[in-house]
C-alpha cells in the first residue's frame, strides 16, 4: 500500500508538472499552435490608384480577377484530384499543383489573377480549403502607347519601372485583411470578434501626357525608322512655357499587355537613361556664348577652309575637323543654317573655355533635370580643368559632351520661352480616393538662361536653319518653325565606329508664339539617309503637321475673309444645315441661292476663301440628310473642306480622323454617304490650298 500511495503521489506530480508546463510555461506557444489550426487571415488586396492624360482620358486602370489559394492541411488526400482539375483548367502541369499542396504551410497561392470564369470550374463539393480571392489586375488600356514611360507591375501589384514605379507609395494603397475560422469539416468562415481591416484603395495620378501626341509620335516614329532601317529612335514633346511633358516615345516600343515576352533592353526609357553625344544641336550652346559674350556679330564672317581644317593645337600639332560639304566665307547666321563645324571651332576660340562650360551648365546639361521619372542620369559635362586640347573645339559642334534627350529638348525649350528654363516634369496632380489633393504640380523656373532679345535672335538664325539650312525637311507650308539638325558619329569601344550614327532634329512652332518644342533623334540608321536633316527632320514635318492641324492648342478664332472694301469673302458652309448657312451668310452681307432639294448643303459656287462683289449671290446645292440605321452613322462629305473643318465635322459625326498632306481635303475613305460604326476611322488626303482669293469661277 505504502509502494501504491508513492506510486499515485509521483504519477499526480508528474501531472501537476506537465499542467503547469501546458498551462503556464508553453500557454503562449501551445495558443499560437492552436490558433493557426482553426483560425487563418485572409488579405483583403487594395485597388491601385489609375492613371489619366492631361484630357482625363484613362490610361491604366484595374480588371477584378480571381486568385485562387488553399490550405494544404485541409485539403489532404483530396490534393491529387484538386491538382489535376486545376491542369485541366489552367494547362500546367499536376505535378506543379501537387508539390505547392504538399508544403507545409496554411496558406499557399495556386493561381493568381484569372479570369473570373474560372470560379465556376470548382464545385461545392472540391472548395474546402480552396479560397477564392477577387484581386485586381492592371488594365493598360493604349498597350503600347507610352509603354517605357508608364512602366508595369509585378504579380502582386507593385511598381516595377516608369510612372507605376516612381507612383508606387501613391498608387499602390494599403491591403486590408479579414480572420476567417474553420469549422469542424474545415470550411472557413469570418469571424465577428476580429477587427476586419477594410483595404485602403491607391490614389490616381493626372498626368501631362496628351494621348493624341502620344500617338502621332509613335506613329510618325515608327514610321520614320522603318523608312530610314535605323536601329531604333525616340522622340518628345514639350510644352515650353511649363515646362510639361506633352509625349514621350521610345522605339522598338513595349507592348504592356505581354510583358513577358517583351526585349528587356527595349524596357529603358532612354530619354531619361542613355546619354548621346548630340553633335550639331549643341551648337545652341556655342551660339548663345558667343553672342552674349559679343564676341560675334550676325554679318561677321568666317573662312570655313572649303571643308577641312587642321585646327592648331600648340607646339606644331593640329586635329583636323571637316564639314559636310565644303564652304568658303560664311556669315555667323549662315554658318548656324549650314551648321558649319570649322566655323563654329573659330568661333569657340573666341568665346574661351570658362564661358562655354558656364553657358553649357545654364542650359541644363551635366545635371539631373528633376524630372519625376525613376532612371534618369546626369550626362558628362567635364569642368574646363578635365579638357583636353581638343576638348573646347570638339564640344563646341557638339562631342566630347553627353547629354540626355530630355536635358536637349529642355534647352531648346529654354530657348523658345524667351530664355527662361523650366524644370520638365510629367505629373500634373495626385488625388486620393477621397478626392483629396496630394500632389499639385505647378511650372519650376529652373533659372534665367539667356535674356529675351538673345534668344529671339537665336530663334531668328533657326527658322533660317528651316527655311535655307540643313533643316529644310522639316518645313510645313504656313507654318514658322524654327530648329536644328544634328549628326553625330557614334563612340563605340573606345572609337568612333563607321558608318554609325545619331540623327537628330529639335525644333519648336509656331516660331513667333511657340507652344510645342519636339525633338527627334534617330539611332544607326541605315541607309544614306543618316544625317539629322534627312533622317529625323522629316519625322518632325510630319508630327508638326498632325499636331498643328488637329490640336485645339494652336487654333484661333479666323477673321471673315475679305479682299478689299468692294469685295465680300465668301465663308465655309459646307454640310451645314439651311438655317446654319443662312445665318453665316447673311452676317456677312451676301445673297444666296439654294438648288436642288434637302435641307443640308453639298457644295457651293464659289468655295470658301473667294471673295465676290456685293450683290453676287452663292449658289448652294441641297442634299437630303441620309438617317443611318441604328448604331451607325452618316459618313459626311469632307471634300473642298480645310483640315480644321473636316476633323471638326468628323468628330461631330463620332468618326475618327487620319489624315495625310494639309491644306483643303481631295480626297477620303470611307466615300460619302456610306454607313459605318461610330469610332470608324476616315481617312483623308490634303493639298495646299489655293493661296489667291481673286479667281474667276
Amino acid at each position: 500500500m505504502l509502494w501504491l500511495k508513492i506510486s499515485l503521489l509521483v504519477l499526480f506530480a508528474v501531472v501537476a508538472l506537465r499542467l503547469v508546463q501546458i498551462q503556464v510555461l508553453e500557454s503562449a506557444s501551445l495558443k499560437e499552435r492552436a490558433r493557426r489550426q482553426y483560425q487563418t487571415r485572409a488579405p483583403l488586396p487594395a485597388i491601385r490608384g489609375n492613371l489619366y492624360d492631361r484630357n482625363g482620358k484613362v490610361l491604366v486602370s484595374n480588371e477584378m480577377t480571381l486568385s485562387f489559394a488553399a490550405d494544404p492541411k485541409t485539403v489532404g488526400d483530396r490534393g491529387g484530384a484538386l491538382a489535376d482539375r486545376f491542369s485541366r483548367a489552367f494547362g500546367k502541369p499536376a505535378r506543379f499543383y501537387r508539390e505547392k499542396l504538399s508544403e507545409d504551410r496554411r496558406f499557399v497561392y495556386l493561381e493568381r489573377r484569372v479570369a473570373t470564369r474560372y470560379g465556376r470550374m470548382i464545385s461545392a463539393s472540391e472548395r474546402e480549403g480552396l479560397l477564392e480571392i477577387r484581386e485586381a489586375r492592371r488594365l493598360y488600356h493604349y498597350r503600347r502607347i507610352g509603354g517605357q514611360v508608364i512602366g508595369f507591375t509585378d504579380i502582386d501589384n507593385r511598381g516595377i519601372s516608369g510612372l507605376e514605379l516612381s507612383l508606387d507609395r501613391y498608387l499602390k494603397g494599403a491591403d486590408g485583411y479579414i480572420i476567417l475560422q474553420r469549422d469542424g469539416h474545415g470550411r472557413k468562415k469570418p469571424v465577428v470578434d476580429y477587427p476586419r481591416v477594410e483595404p485602403v484603395n491607391g490614389s490616381s495620378a493626372l498626368l501631362t501626357i496628351d494621348t493624341e501626341y502620344q500617338a502621332i509620335i509613335e506613329e510618325e516614329l515608327a514610321r520614320g525608322i522603318d523608312r530610314t532601317q535605323a536601329e531604333g529612335g525616340l522622340a518628345i514633346i514639350l510644352d515650353p512655357v511649363t515646362g510639361e511633358i506633352l509625349a514621350m516615345a521610345n522605339y522598338p516600343p513595349v507592348d504592356l499587355t505581354d510583358i513577358a515576352h517583351a526585349n528587356q533592353d527595349a524596357m529603358r526609357n532612354r530619354t531619361i537613361t542613355d546619354m548621346f553625344e548630340p553633335g550639331s544641336v549643341f551648337k545652341l550652346v556655342t551660339a548663345s556664348a558667343a553672342l552674349e559674350k559679343r564676341v560675334v556679330t550676325p554679318d561677321q564672317k568666317f573662312f570655313a577652309e572649303n571643308g577641312r581644317w587642321n585646327a592648331p593645337l600648340g607646339n606644331g600639332k593640329t586635329h583636323p575637323i571637316s564639314d559636310v560639304h565644303p564652304y568658303g566665307l560664311l556669315t555667323f547666321q549662315e554658318a548656324i543654317e549650314v551648321s558649319s563645324n570649322i566655323a563654329f571651332a573659330k568661333i569657340s576660340d573666341r568665346i574661351g573655355a570658362e564661358s562655354l562650360y558656364k553657358m553649357a551648365r545654364n542650359y541644363g546639361f551635366g545635371v539631373e533635370t528633376g524630372v519625376d521619372l525613376p532612371g534618369e542620369v546626369n550626362g558628362a559635362l567635364k569642368k574646363p580643368s578635365e579638357w583636353s586640347g581638343t576638348t573646347l573645339h570638339t564640344m563646341s559642334y557638339g562631342y566630347e559632351v553627353g547629354v540626355t534627350p530630355l536635358q536637349l529638348i529642355a534647352a531648346y525649350a529654354a530657348l523658345a520661352n524667351r530664355g527662361v528654363l523650366m524644370k520638365p516634369f510629367i505629373v500634373r496632380s495626385v488625388t486620393d480616393e477621397n478626392q483629396e489633393v496630394l500632389v499639385d504640380a505647378r511650372p519650376q523656373v529652373v533659372r534665367r538662361v539667356v535674356d529675351q532679345s538673345l534668344a529671339e535672335t537665336l530663334t531668328r538664325y533657326l527658322e533660317g536653319v528651316v527655311e535655307r539650312g540643313t533643316g529644310k525637311g522639316a518645313r510645313v507650308d504656313g507654318l514658322r518653325i524654327a530648329g536644328k539638325t544634328g549628326t553625330s558619329r557614334k563612340y563605340v569601344g573606345g572609337k568612333y565606329q563607321a558608318g554609325a550614327y545619331t540623327a537628330s532634329f529639335v525644333g519648336y512652332f509656331p516660331a513667333e508664339d511657340p507652344k510645342v518644342v519636339c525633338l527627334v533623334m534617330i539611332d544607326q540608321p541605315k541607309t544614306g539617309e543618316y544625317t539629322g536633316g534627312l533622317a529625323s527632320a522629316p519625322i518632325f514635318r510630319e508630327i508638326a503637321t498632325k499636331i498643328y492641324a488637329m490640336s485645339d492648342r494652336f487654333r484661333r478664332k479666323e477673321a471673315p475673309v475679305v479682299a478689299s472694301a468692294d469685295l465680300l469673302g465668301v465663308p465655309d458652309v459646307l454640310n451645314r444645315s439651311l438655317a446654319s448657312a443662312q445665318e453665316i451668310l447673311s452676317a456677312r452681307g451676301l445673297r444666296y441661292e439654294t438648288r436642288g432639294e434637302g435641307s443640308v448643303i453639298a457644295s457651293q459656287t464659289p468655295r470658301a476663301g473667294f471673295a465676290i462683289g456685293h450683290g453676287e449671290k452663292v449658289i448652294l446645292q441641297m442634299k437630303k440628310q441620309v438617317s443611318a440605321a441604328p448604331g451607325y452613322v452618316v459618313v459626311p462629305n469632307l471634300r473642298g473642306l480645310s483640315v480644321r473643318r473636316a476633323i471638326d465635322v468628323l468628330a461631330g459625326n463620332q468618326l475618327d480622323v487620319s489624315l495625310s498632306g494639309s491644306g483643303l481635303v481631295v480626297s477620303q475613305s470611307p466615300e460619302a454617304g456610306g454607313q459605318t460604326r461610330p469610332g470608324t476611322r476616315v481617312v483623308i488626303r490634303c493639298e495646299p490650298r489655293d493661296r489667291t482669293l481673286l479667281s474667276a469661277r
